[in-house]
Formats: C-alpha cells, structure tokens, sequence
C-alpha cells in the first residue's frame, strides 16, 4: 500500500505519532510518504520504503501571512498523482482535514479518487478547534473524511459533545516502540546526575500553560522537603523563562536541569525515578507512556485522557488538577521505599505492552483497507 502521512514535523505529540506509525508502516512494506513543511524530527535515519515530500510556499511582497495550506493542498496533489498513492493519513485536524478535503476534490476533477484518514490528537478538538474561528471547518472535515480516529475514548467523547459530528470515530490508541523505549543501563549517566544517590525526576513537555510546569516545581520543591532529588525538564516553550525565575526564587535551581528539547528522551528516561506529568489537559499522555515503557512510574493530573493509561494505584498515582501536595505525598510514597518503586515499575512496564505498536499497527491496516474498500462502492 502506498500511504501519504500529512503531520507537523515538531517535537509536539501529534507529529511524533505520525512519523512512528509511518516509520513502523515502511518497516512492514508499505510505501510511505511525509508531507509537511520540514523533515519530521523523528524521521532521522534512511528507511528504504520511507520518502519525505518538502512543502515550499513561496513568498509574495501581496502575502502578509504565507499561504500554507494552499501550497500543501498543490504537494500533496501532486504526491497522490505522480507517486500513485492509495491513500492520505492526515494527522492534527487543523488544517491538515480541510486541505486533505480540498486536495480529494482537485483530483477527483481530474479523474483521481483519493480517501483521507483524519486522526484527532486533542488540541485541535479541544483547545484549538472549538475556537469559533474554525470550528466550523473542523467540523465540516471531520464529517467529510472518510475515515476519522481519536487517540483516547475520551478524545472521542469530547469530539462528539464538542461538535455535530455524523460520522463514526474509532479510537485507535497512541503507541510505543518498545525497540527504541526500553529500561538500558545508565550508571554512568546517573551518577552524572545525582552523584550522591539522589532520586531522579523527569518531566517532558511543550512548556506551555496547559501543562503546569509551575506544578512540577512545586511538587518537586515539597519533595524535597522529605528527601534528596534532582529534577530533569525536558522540552521548550513560553513557559520556560517563568519557569527559570521560579526556581530562582525558590533557590532550587542547583537542583534542577532545564534540558531543552531531546530527540534521544529514551536515554534521559532510562535514569528517571519517577515521571510527573500535572497537565490541564491531556488527550493521552504520550509522554508518560514512554516513562513507563522504560519502567518509570508516572504520578499525573487525573485530566483527560492520562486514566487511559496511567492506572491509579498501579502503574503510579492519578491526582486532581492543581493538586501538588497530593501529588508530592504519592511521588514519595513511590520514592521511599524501594520495594514500592520496584513494584510500580514493573506494572508501568507491563501495562506499557498494552501500546505496543506490534498491537497497533494493524488496527491502522484494518482501517486502512476498510476505508479504500468504501471508497471503491
């Protein structure tokens, strides 16, 4: 099969899930081609069933903002009709559904019919997509594709209260490599870190308000009221310099590293104690299933869908937004006794396999073909 993935080529979720899914495709055959502005960040090595397909919009002195979507909608035109493509896997809704839309109906004006998957991955329902200046085409996409999944059911659900949606949606779980994500030892590394046995904590994200970075600093701070730590932040974003003058304040800042983005977050999180993830929101937690694919326990906000795959009391512990004492009473909890971290490991590792992406994949195949089937009638 021959498969065109349309995605952002960012650090951000949504993009990292594209190109693993196309990744794993390519592994099993398939032909797949990345459409996007920029090589995806995660589409490193040469695969030979792999191809990346640049998006240039060119630059008028008339534009004042470029026209992104019409010069994506011209590639992946282009792509479908010269590389012969079955069909076109967008993923974010906003705008990859509507330019997918529009890009089925110019080939189907030359005699071409090319279906479209649309893959919700939270934002682009939740926070973005609900925004009254574009719900309307969110809305008129996600109907119109021909195929439509969610990351988590409770993506799926807030999708189907959010808007007039007429179509089935599938919920196709987010997913882990387990040959890249997986426990490897970093003695070396740790020691680096907490030279003197301090427990290691980790938290990865965008750094943007949704994720209360300011939570895991203060969860962090009341750690180590009780015992010795070191807190690895891992990404970027408009929050950092806030952040940065917290720990300032706070006079924490021996004790914390501020990383910035990491391609390689397998080798931070092979030394990682205990995974914090306090977010406002959360359409899965992607973040914390890689934690957990290296046996990392992960203590989180019980916000959207995080209790799909963090279980309370198993795989870590599950708290109320905006809850850091809670949350700082479970952090320790795992981290005082090793027998407890030992356990909450092993669960988070065993229950990580329920994302294997050997599971998953053919559930993508299987809609694949469903989908071209359809499109045949």
């Amino acid at each position: 099969m021959k498969i065109g993935i349309v995605c952002y080529p960012t650090f951000g979720g949504s993009g990292v899930v594209a190109t693993e899914l196309g990744l794993g495709l390519a592994d099993k055959g398939h032909q797949v081609h990345f459409i996007t502005y920029k090589r995806p960040v995660r589409l490193t090595n040469f695969h030979s069933n792999a191809y990346f397909h640049e998006v240039t919009p060119p630059s008028y002195p008339l534009f004042e903002f470029t026209p992104y979507e019409t010069a994506l909608a011209s590639k992946m035109a282009d792509v479908v009709k010269f590389e012969q493509l079955d069909l076109l896997h967008v993923h974010y809704a906003i705008p990859h559904a509507a330019v997918a839309f529009m890009t089925k109906q110019i080939l189907l004006s030359q005699g071409i019919r090319i279906p479209f998957i649309t893959t919700l991955h939270g934002t682009d329902i939740t926070l973005v997509g609900i925004d009254g200046t574009f719900a309307p085409v969110v809305e008129f996409s996600i109907n119109n594709s021909d195929g439509v999944t969610a990351v988590s059911q409770h993506l799926k659900s807030e999708t189907m209260s959010s808007f007039n949606i007429t179509r089935e949606i599938d919920v196709i779980y987010n997913f882990i490599d387990f040959k890249r994500f997986k426990k490897t030892n970093k003695d070396h590394f740790k020691k680096a870190i907490a030279p003197d046995g301090e427990k290691i904590i980790v938290h990865i994200s965008n750094f943007r308000k949704v994720k209360r970075v300011e939570d895991v600093i203060e969860v962090f701070r009341l750690i180590r009221q009780k015992m010795d730590a070191k807190l690895l932040l891992i990404g970027d974003g408009p929050e950092r310099k806030f952040m940065e003058d917290l720990c300032r304040t706070l006079n924490l800042c021996e004790h914390i590293r501020f990383l910035g983005k990491q391609e390689a977050v397998e080798e931070i999180l092979a030394v990682a104690d205990l995974f914090l993830l306090p977010s406002e929101s959360e359409s899965f937690g992607l973040a914390a299933l890689e934690a957990m694919a290296c046996e990392v326990p992960v203590v989180s906000s019980n916000a959207g869908g995080l209790p799909e795959v963090n279980v309370q009391g198993v795989t870590g512990f599950l708290r109320e937004i905006g809850d850091t004492k809670g949350m700082a009473d479970d952090c320790l909890t795992i981290l005082s006794d090793e027998k407890t971290h030992k356990a909450f490991s092993k669960n988070a590792f065993k229950h990580a396999h329920n994302f294997d992406i050997a599971g998953i994949l053919p559930k993508y195949e299987a809609l694949y073909q469903r989908v071209l089937a359809q499109s045949l009638v």
